[in-house]
């Protein structure tokens, strides 16, 4: 009986024993055939599956995304590959703006001298965002 067993899968893919096997549990991975003495026998394509999922996941998209990324592969329904994508890569941009806004931010409060958030909120040029709050009065 061949395949490959849990440590020898879980290190080909660089995962952990746990986190192979979770993915079964959540259905990201198949459920593997057992070797007469009960050890879990995966098949090579496991190794793939699970450095595709670490892939995908580091490029932003959560489980439940991966799962029906890897259901396109079986079943062909719904948006496709790069429409998912392409989806992503908008959120992604997102919030790489939100987080400029927040460098900035940042940035003008260091140059600002903002020491104390309550000191600054009431100072004209404070740069903080303390939206709602007239500068320059007490509350």
């Amino acid at each position: 009986m061949s395949g490959l067993r849990t440590g020898q899968v879980a290190e080909a893919a660089g995962v952990n024993r746990e986190t192979l096997r979770y993915y079964e549990r959540v259905g990201l991975l198949a459920r593997p055939r057992r070797s007469p003495g009960g050890h879990r026998l995966y098949p090579e394509a496991a190794v793939t599956v699970l450095r595709v999922v670490k892939a995908a996941q580091r490029l932003g998209f959560s489980l439940d995304e991966i799962a029906g990324l890897l259901d396109l592969g079986t079943h062909r329904h719904g948006a496709g590959l790069r429409e998912r994508a392409g989806d992503k890569l908008a959120e992604v941009e997102a919030k790489i703006a939100d987080l400029v806004v927040v460098r900035d931010t940042l940035r003008a409060a260091v140059t600002a001298g903002c020491d104390d958030l309550v000191a600054c909120s009431h100072e004209p040029l404070c740069p903080l965002p303390f939206d709602g709050l007239p500068r320059g009065s007490a509350t």
